[in-house]
């Protein structure tokens, strides 16, 4: 055992997250779940008809700037899944069954501190994400008002 976790065969169980392949495991394990999710499934394929060969290296870049600082992506995450709400409103219900499939999919195929950042990580996305398209502040902190005399509300 070394200091980032036990060592294992690439996509096997018992080993952290290390580096671009591991996330492109990760990605292409967890799309292949949520494509075939009754639920969000359907919002992929039949929605936002999702081209998943053009979308695995954005999203690879995604997660490998999430979890690795890799400064691969550049883009706006908010953009596409405003696109996509006014197209299929996306509730509770969407962003937490993605979540389950991403926490599902890391939990089967890591274990360490990047898989544990990974599923923290989606979480704030999520909630991100959701508090945005019902157009409140992306945080899930709300910042303390305070009236005219300094006094807190």
């Amino acid at each position: 055992m070394n200091a980032s976790g036990p060592v294992a065969v690439r996509g096997g169980t018992g080993r952290d997250l290390a580096d671009r392949a591991d996330v492109e495991v990760l990605v292409t394990a967890f799309y292949r779940r949520a494509f075939a999710d009754p639920l969000i499934g359907p919002v992929f394929t039949e929605v936002a008809r999702m081209d998943l060969d053009a979308h695995m290296p954005i999203m690879c870049d995604f997660w490998e700037t999430v979890l690795f600082a890799a400064g691969r992506y550049r883009r706006n995450a908010l953009a596409p899944h405003l696109a996509l709400h006014r197209m299929a409103p996306l509730g509770a219900e969407h962003f937490g069954r993605w979540l389950a499939l991403w926490t599902l999919t890391v939990d089967g195929l890591f274990r360490g501190d990047k898989a544990e950042l990974a599923k923290r990580q989606a979480e704030r996305i999520a909630g991100s994400l959701q508090r945005r398209l019902a157009g409140r502040d992306a945080s899930e902190y709300v910042s303390i008002r305070r009236r005219e005399g300094g006094e807190a509300l």
